[in-house]
């Protein structure tokens, strides 16, 4: 495996950051913007999802509580959560008795 895993993943990044590109300028030409608008947009988008993800996260692990969460992420996103939570206990507890 030695020396391929570094030229596959060089590959794998190449391609990733071509394709990246491509869809920057694709993006920033169709709204008439620059591409760095378009790159503080993904990482603002991309921060703020990481963000919600992490806060319900740890209020589902019991880390936070659920008014931390909702004060951080909104009301509608905890709930959206623990709906998603409720949904798979119940798949699973389904699967367990069928």
């Amino acid at each position: 495996m030695g020396g391929h895993g570094f030229k596959m993943g060089a590959c794998l990044r190449y391609g990733m950051s071509t394709e990246l590109s491509d869809r920057v300028r694709e993006i920033a030409g169709a709204r008439g913007v620059p591409e760095s608008e378009v790159f503080e947009q993904a990482l603002e988008r991309g921060l703020e999802d990481l963000w919600e993800d992490l806060v319900l996260t740890r209020y589902l692990d019991g880390e936070i509580d659920r008014e931390s969460a909702v004060k951080r992420v909104g009301r509608p996103k905890v709930e959206r959560a623990e709906q998603e939570v409720q949904i798979v206990e119940e798949d699973v507890d389904w699967g367990l008795n069928a």
